[in-house]
């Protein structure tokens, strides 16, 4: 890396010593410091090491990130110094092997996003807090981006510090084209941590360090589309824009909802599948149909409910879509080429690979969708190749 004008970072800490122990880096807004934020850290969960790091750049009685054009917009040469700067401290305190979650709050968040849209491999996950990606900073917004890359965003309603349209257009960008794998939530307040948010922040934290751990991370970003094992080996991108799908649990798909036809032709398909048996799904809404394998895959990664081998289920009509699970990289290119979009607590508390698919709309769609779901039954069924 080429050299800053900016000293080696001043560094607030909390909580565990062990130089291997996850990282959580606490990234301040404009014109506060590392104390402020490090306040946040007893709140979180234990067994962590907390830095808090203060921003390179003096502004209004304490420190900023980033020169401005404007409210939430940075100057892209100006960001590019500074996140030069901070990945030369990471790289020294959290070598390749320590999971490293950023937490960033108004100017920090914006910071954040700029971390992991350069490089979303190098992170474990990101909190967008009360603020907005730096969006027309020179860096890549395209879709997928931050596939597997599990994200909390944080927003008030009445925020009228970060402008309303780049508030919305994070909100949008995380929760569809990106690819991430989104806990949402938005409050009546302004611009302002409250404690619902920060209680909903650690179980975040938890769920996802807790799934690093034990099952270890899935590199995340873009990748060179994969080879499929259905779909004449390429899945093509759908057309037009994506539905609009609930940021709350349950997922479900709320615009462009398939025609019952379809969904019933769907299901025909699939439950013919080899080895496959239905039923009512165990994890999913009331109404939902589960597709079952009693033998497959012994990695439980590969199903949606492993103690069962539920590997997808369709949602009722009203909604039309489907959860299944894929491998990573098919995964991603579902989430890049429109098809679908991650469970919000993919990479957290389900599967890496938990996607929502889509409802076909016509024929076409519908046979995409068969090849999607024929993918993911291969997956479950441990084959290389698709059995039917």
């Amino acid at each position: 890396m080429s050299a800053t004008p900016f000293a080696p970072p001043v560094v607030a800490t909390h909580g565990s010593t062990d130089p291997a122990a996850p990282l959580v880096v606490l990234l301040h807004g404009r014109g506060s410091d590392e104390q402020q934020i490090l306040a946040l850290a007893p709140h979180l969960p234990t067994g962590v090491a907390y830095a808090a790091v203060r921003a390179p750049i003096a502004e209004g009685g304490g420190y900023a990130w980033f020169a401005n054009r404007g409210i939430g917009r940075p100057q892209a040469g100006s960001l590019r110094e500074t996140t030069t700067w901070f990945r030369r401290w990471l790289d020294e305190v959290a070598p390749a092997g320590r999971p490293v979650v950023l937490v960033g709050f108004s100017g920090g968040a914006a910071f954040a996003g700029a971390l992991v849209l350069a490089d979303p491999a190098r992170y474990a996950g990101a909190a967008v807090l009360y603020g907005t990606l730096p969006f027309d900073a020179g860096l890549s917004t395209d879709p997928g981006q931050l596939a597997h890359l599990p994200v909390f965003v944080a927003q008030g309603d009445a925020d009228h510090v970060i402008p309303r349209e780049l508030l919305d257009r994070t909100w949008q960008y995380l929760l569809s084209e990106s690819g991430a794998p989104t806990v949402a939530l938005r409050q009546p307040g302004g611009h302002q941590l409250t404690a619902e948010v920060v209680h909903r922040l650690a179980e975040w934290v938890a769920h996802r360090l807790g799934h690093v751990i034990h099952q270890g991370e899935v590199e995340a970003g873009t990748r060179p589309a994969p080879t499929w094992p259905t779909l004449g080996g390429e899945l093509p991108h759908r057309t037009g824009p994506r539905p609009a799908v609930s940021w709350t649990i349950p997922q479900q798909q709320e615009s462009q909802t398939a025609p019952v036809e379809l969904q019933e032709r769907l299901y025909e398909h699939l439950r013919s599948l080899r080895s496959v048996e239905t039923g009512p799904s165990r994890i999913s809404v009331p109404g939902a149909r589960g597709l079952v394998l009693h033998e497959g895959s012994e990695d439980p990664q590969a199903y949606l409910v492993a103690e069962v081998g539920e590997f997808a289920h369709l949602h009722p009509a009203h909604d039309g879509s489907m959860h299944l699970v894929l491998p990573a990289d098919l995964a991603a290119d579902v989430s890049a080429k429109g098809w679908g979009r991650p469970h919000m607590w993919a990479g957290t508390r389900l599967s890496p690979g938990f996607m929502m698919v889509f409802g076909p709309r016509d024929e076409a769609e519908l046979a995409v969708v068969r090849g999607i779901v024929e993918a993911s039954h291969a997956y479950a069924s441990g084959a290389t190749a698709l059995a039917v």
